[in-house]
């Protein structure tokens, strides 16, 4: 998959002579603050400290990247494509600036995460969506979402997996968090799977593109590698 990207990233970068070896990318993590400002639900893995958003900017354009491994960087394009992505630090450098340049380009918008009040809504917004554009009641949430799972819990049969051992085994909403061990499972029990855009930087995204069910890319992270690859993407409220 990052094959895939990493090629269409340079040819990009060379259709719109944008001179990779002259334009210099940053990327940093944000604090949760910045990040998401201050909701008053305070369950996010945000605001919990499990996770950061990485964000690149790119010729004033800014694209971000959630991340369990974060840290500083600044190099040219060319480096960055040239980047042995063999962590989830250097996976997050790659995909936030990805986003960042097709940003700039125009290719994608909904690039930095939504704040304070605005991730209810966009739970709300997803439970419209799904009951306008698509059939079927039982939901596998991949990542757990809390206001997602919150809303979703309410209105379709869901099942839920995530990578947060402090969320496994727990329940939320009337929903048991299940482990990775699970997500096959589910993948062939649902009518849907609902995705967390979080795999395009965690190098697991691959095993979700040709599922036994249609799968939806929910967050900022995956707004590149949605476009790129033609996968549907839902981040109504992103800026």
């Amino acid at each position: 998959m990052f094959k895939v990207l990493r090629e269409d990233l340079a040819r990009i970068a060379q259709q719109n002579n944008l001179g990779p070896k002259a334009i210099v990318i940053r990327a940093f993590p944000l604090s949760p603050e910045e990040a998401i400002g201050n909701p008053e639900e305070r369950d996010y893995p945000l605001v919990k400290g499990k996770e950061r958003l990485m964000q690149a900017e790119f010729q004033g354009a800014k694209g971000q990247a959630f991340t369990d491994m974060y840290g500083d960087f600044s190099g040219t394009l060319t480096e960055v494509l040239e980047m042995d992505l063999k962590n989830n630090f250097r996976r997050a450098v790659f995909v936030s600036a990805l986003n960042a340049v097709m940003r700039y380009l125009g290719l994608v918008s909904g690039t930095v995460h939504c704040k304070n009040e605005e991730p209810p809504k966009c739970a709300q917004e997803l439970v419209k969506y799904l009951r306008e554009k698509h059939g079927g009641r039982r939901i596998a949430l991949v990542g757990f979402q809390p206001r997602m799972a919150e809303a979703l819990s309410q209105q379709f049969d869901l099942r839920v997996t995530d990578l947060d051992g402090e969320n496994i085994g727990q329940e939320k909403y009337g929903v048991r968090i299940w482990g990775p061990e699970k997500t096959t499972e589910h993948l062939e029990w649902c009518d849907l799977a609902l995705v967390t855009g979080t795999t395009a930087a965690n190098g697991t995204l691959a095993r979700f593109l040709h599922g036994p069910k249609p799968a939806i890319f929910y967050g900022v992270t995956v707004s590149g590698a949605a476009r790129l690859l033609h996968l549907e993407r839902f981040c109504p409220v992103s800026h």
